[in-house]
């Protein structure tokens, strides 16, 4: 292998068996990742104010809260490839990293079909990678990266009253998480999961502590039965008093040693498909895993018909250009079977969904979107808003 740096540019000589997978002799095809599924028709509606990557959403009632998420991304670095016989580009890739934040709120109105409302976070709450659920009322929100690129973590938590728009400190997690998994369960506010300070080790930890219209009502955080498998970016829900937690990864970017703005550098990822229920003796029990595996799912998610539908996300890298591959399919997780399937299509593969669910209307906005039909790869921040019917399958 022949490798240089110039110009921000990063060259790299290859042969011709880098060009092939040891076991067929030929490299996989970039969408090779896909799964069959039906075709949906999808609408696009009213854009959001401004596009997010790894922002947060809660519903309530017909009302969708937006907050934070990156703003933009840039490119910081471009990788050439080299064929060395002919000294002629064999592939060409560009590293992207998040610049721009948001600390504000957006709110989208699901029987008018427009967004209004916004309003600003408090300064100390983090501005990605957040931990987020809801009673009906109040929005708790835990921890995630305060800044650009990629800070470090935050133990803050916070309250917010959606009636007056007033929010209110809660007792901090006893150590800042990343994308931890949150829910409601039982009156206990759980945490649990999430990547540790550095960003990248998976935190298997699980706290919870008493919460009621609001407020909370124990002084300390309780340590609970650890999660199986750590990490972040994964789906968390309560259905019928069982909890729930969904896919997710081991691993993510890091910041880039001694880098004064704490550029991102990316490290290996396991993206995994596990699924994890926490029974009445809070035991965690593991049940059938996704079709695939999954990542960057935390509100990607709504419940619809006894199943838990999810929309998108990221795959296992591809096992030759190691490029990340986003996700393009509709999944169903039926309950009462616990039987996994694929729903539909995605208008384009997309990662760091938003999700919601009125009067039989799917709805999904922001994220990162794929470069095309033929390449699964992630480019472009988005704010665009879809909608589509949903229909079940009942078996």
């Amino acid at each position: 292998m022949l490798g240089f740096i110039a110009n921000q540019m990063l060259f790299v000589g290859v042969t011709d068996k880098d060009k092939r997978d040891d076991v067929h002799g030929r490299i996989q095809s970039k969408t090779f990742a896909d799964l069959p599924g039906p075709e949906l028709k999808w609408e696009k509606m009213m854009e959001s104010p401004v596009p997010r990557l790894d922002g947060a959403a809660i519903q309530i009632k017909d009302q969708l809260f937006v907050f934070a998420g990156y703003g933009t991304i840039d490119l910081v670095r471009i990788l050439l490839v080299i064929d060395s016989k002919c000294y002629c580009v064999f592939k060409f890739t560009a590293y992207i990293v998040p610049r721009k934040v948001h600390s504000h709120v957006d709110v989208y109105n699901f029987t008018s079909n427009t967004w209004g409302g916004r309003f600003d976070m408090p300064k100390e709450m983090a501005h990605s990678h957040l931990g987020m659920v809801t009673d009906g009322r109040y929005i708790y929100i835990v921890t995630g990266q305060y800044g650009p690129q990629c800070r470090g973590p935050t133990a803050h938590t916070f309250v917010l009253d959606t009636k007056t728009k007033k929010w209110q400190d809660m007792p901090p997690l006893p150590i800042p998480r990343y994308a931890p998994a949150t829910q409601l369960w039982r009156g206990r506010l759980h945490v649990m999961g999430g990547s540790k300070e550095d960003r990248y080790t998976p935190g298997v930890d699980h706290w919870s502590i008493a919460v009621k219209d609001g407020r909370v009502i124990e002084k300390d955080w309780r340590i609970e039965m650890p999660i199986p498998r750590g990490g972040p970016h994964r789906a968390c829900i309560v259905v019928d008093d069982r909890l729930y937690v969904i896919g997710g990864q081991e691993g993510d970017f890091m910041a880039k040693p001694n880098s004064p703005i704490f550029k991102c550098s990316r490290r290996n990822e396991v993206v995994y498909s596990d699924v994890y229920m926490l029974d009445d003796e809070m035991k965690w029990k593991a049940l059938p895993p996704m079709p695939k595996p999954n990542s960057h799912i935390e509100f990607a998610w709504v419940v619809v018909n006894n199943s838990i539908v999810i929309a998108g996300g990221t795959t296992e890298k591809h096992p030759n250009t190691k490029k990340m591959i986003l996700v393009g399919e509709v999944f169903q997780f039926q309950l009462d079977k616990l039987k996994w399937s694929v729903v539909g299509k995605l208008p384009y593969r997309v990662k760091t969904t938003l999700v919601g669910f009125w009067d039989g209307w799917l709805y999904f906005t922001s994220g990162q979107r794929d470069r095309g039909p033929d390449d699964p790869t992630p480019r472009k921040v988005i704010g665009e808003m879809w909608r589509t019917k949903l229909r079940l399958p009942l078996s």
